[in-house]
Parts: structure tokens; sequence; C-alpha cells
């Protein structure tokens, strides 16, 4: 399994102090906690893309390209690539390059966000969300697979003989997460193309999440690309740690209570009983995201978001060397056990590459 982070942007004030960081202290913060993630084991760092305040990544790629020339091991991906919103073109162009500076280390997770009036920001139709998630992937899907390409849709200008470039990095595109929470459509979609499907996982129950994986399995083993079992799933999450429950909830509480995505609303002991956020001890954290298995079966990508709700770097950090040195050991070893030969790793550039080459052959 892989194990990583991912985050929002948010520059949210800290409601224990009043600052609010700069945009700029918050784009570094972000490239910061990238560089802990490889500095104490993790596999993934996620961005998310926005283009509202308040949150600050507008251009995942730029922040990637820099953290690719930092870092020699971690994955490099995006928790939310506005497939809605973005031209397929200029998705195709740009991480392939990302994929060329970064040595393959590259994937990204397709998404129609959750900021409506990003559309009519950039020329598009909120009713017409689904339809353009579809049919943008479908040229996208083509771009990177065909050297010449004439295309004719319903959201953008006709291609006559058009060559996407840079091509991906030996022939072989960024794989591909189909993120949701709650569309089964596009749990159809990751699995028509044999994609991977990438559940949020911090906002909604498990019997929801139970169903959405179970429907994209199914329908992945419908396509043919294999068993049900063997479709290629990522999880979300959400942790506070400290080594004192108590501690943690203690400090976590007036971060949760304003939280731009859920403060004002259940209590923190309420959301944490009904959906998968964790705030407790790290033998806690270890002990819920084991529980995720029962739900979603043998996965492959688990990522945790750390960095939300004004929460300090300093704080993130610690976040951090507890995931990295007591937490995703434990989970690497636990979920380890059981695993069925035939259920596949996490998809990386060397193995799709080596899975083509044998194709080709």
């Amino acid at each position: 399994m892989q194990f990583g982070i991912f985050s929002v942007g948010d520059v949210t004030p800290d409601p224990t102090t009043g600052r609010t960081p700069t945009e700029r202290e918050r784009i570094k913060a972000m490239v910061a906690i990238a560089l802990k993630a490889e500095e104490v084991g993790l596999d993934v760092f996620a961005t998310g893309e926005h283009h509202n305040p308040p949150f600050v990544p507008s251009s995942p790629t730029t922040m990637l390209g820099y953290v690719a020339a930092r870092t020699e091991r971690l994955i490099l991906s995006t928790s939310t690539t506005l497939i809605t919103t973005n031209d397929p073109v200029k998705i195709a162009e740009d991480f392939a390059m990302l994929q060329h500076l970064a040595d393959g280390r590259v994937d990204l997770m397709m998404g129609r966000g959750n900021t409506g009036p990003v559309y009519p920001w950039f020329g598009q139709d909120i009713r017409q969300g689904i339809n353009l998630a579809v049919e943008n992937y479908a040229l996208l899907h083509r771009l990177w697979r065909e050297d010449v390409v004439n295309w004719e849709g319903k959201f953008r200008t006709p291609l006559q003989g058009f060559t996407s470039t840079p091509r991906p990095l030996d022939g072989v595109p960024p794989f591909v997460w189909h993120g949701s929470i709650r569309s089964p459509e596009i749990a159809e979609q990751a699995a028509y193309y044999g994609d991977g499907f990438f559940h949020n996982n911090i906002f909604w129950p498990a019997d929801h999440t139970k169903r959405m994986v179970e429907l994209y399995r199914e329908r992945y083993a419908h396509y043919g690309h294999g068993t049900a079992e063997q479709a290629i799933v990522g999880l979300g999450g959400q942790v506070f740690m400290r080594r004192n429950s108590q501690d943690a909830v203690r400090e976590f509480r007036p971060y949760f209570d304003v939280a731009p995505v859920y403060g004002h609303g259940p209590s923190l002991e309420e959301f944490t009983d009904q959906t998968p956020l964790t705030v407790g001890s790290p033998q806690q954290v270890i002990e819920k995201t084991l529980s995720f298995r029962e739900y979603a079966g043998d996965y492959q990508r688990q990522l945790f978001l750390l960095d939300h709700a004004g929460l300090p770097l300093k704080t993130v950090l610690e976040q951090l060397d507890l995931l990295g040195e007591e937490v995703v050991p434990v989970l690497r070893k636990e979920f380890a056990k059981g695993r069925p030969a035939d259920v596949p790793e996490a998809p990386s550039h060397a193995s799709l590459k080596a899975a083509q080459e044998v194709t080709v052959a």
C-alpha cells in the first residue's frame, strides 16, 4: 500500500491566536509539509486545486514541479484536478511535462470540486458537471495514448490532427484516480477505463463509502479489467494526534469548531463517531484506519488530511512525525497480513511501464 497526505490549501485564521497566515506563508508551508512527508517515509503528497479564497493552490503542477526538484522518492499527485473546468488539452500537456521533470513520480486525481461558482468563472455550466467530466476525460484519455487526435465534442472546439506535447514519459500516461464523494457516475467512469477510484472518506459514514467502493469494484470487473478484488481503490482519512488522547481532543477542538468544511455543525464527538475522523492517540488512529478494510476491502492508497483549519505549521510537522514514525509502519505491516496475492500493488510509473512492455511483447 501507499501512504501519504493530501492538502486542500486553505488559508484559515488560527482560532487560538486570531492570526491568519499570508498566502505566501501558506504556500511555503505546503511545500515544507511535502518535504517532511518524504523525510518521514511517506509515499505520496497530493494537493487540491481551488480558484477562490480562502484557498491558494490554483496551479497544482507549478507547486508539484517545485516539490519534484527538492525530493527524490515522493509520488506527486493531486487531490483534485478539475476535469470539468480545465481544458483537457492543457491537463494533458501540464502533467506530461511534470512527468518528465519528476522522472515519472506523478499521478493525478480527477474531480469536479465542491465550489459551484468555479463553473461560470471558466465558462462552463454547473448543470453540465457530470457530462463535462465524462466528455473531458474521454478526450484526455485519448490525448495521452494517441499521437495524432481528431476529435469533436459538445464543450470545446474540435481538434484536427492535434498532437499533445510533450508526449507522456516512456509512452506511459500518468495513472489516474477518479475522486468522488457521492456520484456513482464517477465510480462508473473509473471502472470503465480501468482507472483507480478514490473515495474522499472524510465526511460520510462507512456504509456510504462501502456502497460507492462496491459499485466501482463490481463495474471494474464487469468491464473486464480483473476481478472486483483487483480494482484499484484509494481512501482519504483525517487525523489529529497526541500521545494522550485527551490532549488531542482538547487541542484540536477549537480548530474543528471553526473549520471551513465542517465548523459550526456537528460536535467533534458526533463527527468522530459518525465519520472516519480520528482525534486521539497514534494507537487509536491505527485501529480506526485498519477498520477501513472491513468495508472497502484490500485497497492500494491511504491519504490523510493533516493541514487545515488554521493549524500552525509546527503542529502539522509534529503530526507528520507521529504518522511516519508510529502509525504508518504499523499500518504497512498490518494491512499486509492476509492480503491476497492477486490484489495488485498501487500503480507506479515503473509498474505501468513494465506492464506496457509485456503487452507490446
